[in-house]
């Protein structure tokens, strides 16, 4: 695997991002389809960092080089404290949050949840997030949560 100060291109950054469990679902490199988030694209020969939302592309900054451009994403990625954050399901009641925490901490798992709005009203429901590559160790709670 390349250390980060060796990555020059759009292919090995998408390749170090996976390979640290990185939130690829956040972030367009070298093409993946998102719905929001952050992209790097080389357009015309012209490197692109853009923000997409519900379909709205607004590119940010302009790059003559595709390792100026690379270094540039690099940095804003690993600065954005969500990037690490790997989702691994929504839950109801706090028996279940309680349940899968527990879980997570007996295997020594990084987490982080939220609470959002789900429903119309009053319709609480808890996001649990897994740091990292700690999601590749708990692809079982992902599949009974699904």
């Amino acid at each position: 695997m390349k250390k980060e100060t060796e990555i020059q291109t759009v292919a090995e950054l998408e390749k170090w991002l996976k390979d640290n469990c990185y939130a690829m679902d956040s972030y367009s490199i070298n093409g993946n389809v998102i719905f929001e988030g952050y992209g790097l694209e080389n357009n015309g020969g012209l490197f692109q960092w853009f923000y997409t939302e519900r379909g709205n592309k607004e590119t940010l900054e302009h790059f003559p080089s595709e390792k100026d451009a690379v270094q540039f994403a690099l940095k804003q990625i690993q600065t954005d404290e969500h990037a690490k954050r790997n989702y691994l399901a929504m839950y109801k009641t706090d028996e279940e949050v309680e349940q899968v925490i527990s879980e997570l901490e007996q295997r020594g798992i990084e987490y982080w949840t939220d609470k959002i709005l789900y429903g119309p009203s009053d319709d609480w429901r808890t996001r649990i997030f897994v740091v990292g590559c700690g999601i590749e160790k708990v692809m079982d709670l992902k599949e009974k949560a699904s």
